[in-house]
């Protein structure tokens, strides 16, 4: 290398006299548990590694002792992982290569999303060919010195068989534990914070991967579990929200599909939809306000990573709450399209937005013309006669089928922050089909009954919807009422003669 020689001139390439090696601190790792993650976020990401792991099967458990709750599992049937592997999956950034198709993209995620909200991850895993491994990070230990524990086979082994139902050959275990959100929940507050933890982790989830979920070959389940007992407190399975998932569209000629020219990439598709005004499904007012879900919903190999947003083209106006597009980014890598960290956004340079301007589709509609007609319907439903509103009821909770409750949700208005109605099968007298508990907010079934719904099945948590439905719809507003008037005392005794009677007659067929 020639020495240095200054110059009076700009220079062009900054010279260089050597390099040296300059690994990260360990208090890099501090850094991980600060990325903003937020909880339903971190558990979307450990869901993406499984799909990447070829995983049929996915099960989020929350586990619970007593009135605390202890730790959070995600349980999948993937390929797996042997020791090479763990080690990698354990290394911040150890990822060297993504497949085109697959959702990981940074190697980060699955420490960044674990170590924001618990200060030890645990990751368990078996292949085929390989006996079951783990491996365990303390954040305490990680930002020391980036030391990794290796946890003892035979329990790694015992976990695995606690969960042979889903890992039979091949699977993973991540653990969880010192929640931090955990540690806030207060005492006699479980049931709450996990209604409302849950409710928000499957809308989430239901939202940002319901392509996969619309398949037949994949499912999420959210459980909640007595951690000794091993009994299922809860059980919920994830449900698709498509936020195109509209009936009939809002204007005729919808959805359509325009193309823009971006320089650096090249044609991209862009499918513009208009929802029916004043819709009450759960996919159009159920994800959020919809000033911020009006735009752009950007996928990535099927997987959401922008629900919403103009991306700087324009402002987000109430005029344009019908306006949803979806856009495939290009598997190519260009300089154009820039995903967050923790897929929950999309960057994007200002050739996308010159791209929209000659957007077009093959009859010559332009994009503008589609943001007009938008809007158009929108003003034109806001003219129309007040349509009739049905009154708010409580929410529907444990019990029901997840299917079910968002039927319901998609129907009924929900009264905001008030706890749900649960239903669960108990010992009651033989002339009384149920009681309603006001103070817990449930309703009991009497499981002397249970047969008659099940067709001598085994029953399980949400069993019986059709009953279950209709004393839902029944008994709502009495758990509104802050006092129970005579006519509804009347009334719960009425429901009960004919439904034991009811009992009664098909028990005797």
């Amino acid at each position: 290398m020639p020495p240095y020689q200054p110059s009076s001139d700009w220079q062009f390439e900054v010279p260089t006299s050597g390099s040296k090696r300059l690994p990260p601190a360990a208090r890099y790792v501090e850094s991980l548990t600060h990325q903003g993650y937020g909880f339903e976020a971190a558990i979307a990401d450990l869901v993406d590694n499984s799909i990447d792991a070829g995983a049929r099967n996915v099960v989020v458990s929350f586990l619970r002792d007593d009135d605390r709750l202890v730790s959070l599992l995600v349980i999948d049937d993937g390929s797996g992982m042997d020791d090479g592997a763990l080690d990698t999956a354990m290394t911040v950034g150890g990822r060297e290569g993504y497949s085109e198709t697959a959702l990981g993209h940074f190697g980060a995620g699955l420490k960044a999303a674990s170590l924001s909200h618990a200060d030890s991850l645990t990751v368990i895993s078996r292949t085929k060919r390989s006996p079951s491994a783990g491996r365990r990070w303390l954040t305490a230990r990680a930002q020391a010195d980036f030391t990794c524990d290796i946890v003892d086979p035979g329990y790694c082994q015992d976990l695995v068989d606690r969960y042979d139902g889903l890992i039979q050959w091949h699977g993973t275990i991540v653990r969880w534990d010192r929640v931090r959100a955990f540690d806030t929940v207060t005492t006699g507050q479980a049931d709450r914070f996990l209604n409302d933890a849950i409710e928000k982790l499957e809308t989430h989830l239901g939202l940002h991967l319901h392509r996969f979920l619309a398949r037949d070959d994949f499912n999420i389940d959210i459980v909640v579990e007595d951690v000794r007992t091993k009994e299922e407190l809860d059980h919920r399975g994830v449900e698709p929200i498509d936020p195109f998932g509209y009936r009939v569209p809002g204007r005729a000629g919808y959805p359509r599909t325009y193309t823009a020219p971006v320089e650096g990439v090249g044609e991209v598709a862009l499918t513009a939809h208009i929802w029916p005004p004043k819709s009450p499904l759960v996919s159009f007012r159920g994800i959020g306000p919809l000033a911020e879900r009006q735009g752009f919903y950007i996928y990535r190999n099927d997987r959401l990573v922008q629900a919403g947003g103009w991306n700087g083209t324009r402002s987000a106006e109430g005029h344009h709450a019908l306006a949803r597009v979806a856009v495939d980014l290009p598997n190519e890598p260009n300089d154009v399209f820039g995903l967050t960290v923790k897929k929950d956004g999309v960057t994007v340079t200002p050739a996308f937005a010159r791209g929209l301007e000659q957007a077009a589709d093959e009859t010559g509609h332009t994009f503008g013309a589609y943001l007009q007609e938008a809007e158009t319907t929108y003003r034109e439903a806001a003219r129309r006669a007040t349509e009739p509103q049905r009154k708010a009821v409580l929410p529907a909770g444990k019990g029901i089928d997840p299917k079910l409750r968002r039927t319901l949700r998609d129907e009924l208005p929900e009264l905001d922050g008030e706890d749900p109605i649960a239903f669960r099968w108990d010992t009651l007298p033989s002339d009384v089909f149920f009681e309603l508990d006001r103070e817990e907010r449930e309703v009991k079934l009497n499981k002397e009954y249970r047969q008659v719904f099940n067709g001598g099945r085994r029953g399980g948590l949400n069993d019986a919807p059709v009953v279950k439905s209709m004393l839902y719809l029944m008994v709502n507003e009495i758990f509104q009422k802050e006092r129970v008037r005579a006519v509804h005392t009347d009334n719960v005794a009425l429901w009960n003669s004919v439904l034991v009677t009811a009992a009664r007659c098909e028990l005797s067929r």
